[in-house]
């Protein structure tokens, strides 16, 4: 894979990080009912992995050359806390699919570090995403 085609990729998965804090930020504002302190504090929980995934996207980036994008992909907006919660999982299995992707060309690209950041970055959007199907496993319909 060339330089500028991972670039590219990458600028995609930043965009993916941004949209996760904001989507994290907009639903811990947003939970509403007898579970919203725990839920409120579970999304917040998540934002500085997001962020720092993030920024380890950017500087990586700049690392090969490329300029970092400054724009989210669309943050889906729903009503209810279940709803912003599968919306949540939806986004986490997501990232797992994407990094498990990035990590495959990053090791055919040859860059052995990128390889070994992604995977950790696997494990954390794994975490997250188990957490909140552990959440949703018994929440009412």
């Amino acid at each position: 894979m060339d330089t500028r085609t991972l670039i590219g990729l990458l600028n995609d998965d930043l965009a993916h990080e941004y949209a996760a804090v904001i989507q994290y930020l907009t639903y811990a504002a947003r939970v509403s009912g007898p579970y919203r302190p725990e839920l409120s504090k579970f999304f917040m929980a998540e934002v500085p992995d997001e962020t720092r995934h993030a920024q380890t996207l950017a500087n990586k980036i700049v690392a090969l050359g490329g300029v970092p994008i400054t724009s989210a992909r669309p943050v889906p907006v729903p009503d209810g806390n279940r709803a912003m919660l599968e919306a949540v999982l939806s986004a986490e299995s997501e990232a797992v699919r994407r990094y498990t992707q990035r990590s495959r060309q990053a090791e055919e690209s040859g860059d052995k570090g990128l390889q070994v950041t992604l995977e950790d970055m696997v494990r954390d959007e794994t975490d997250h995403r188990d957490e909140t199907a552990r959440i949703l496993r018994d929440w009412p319909v």
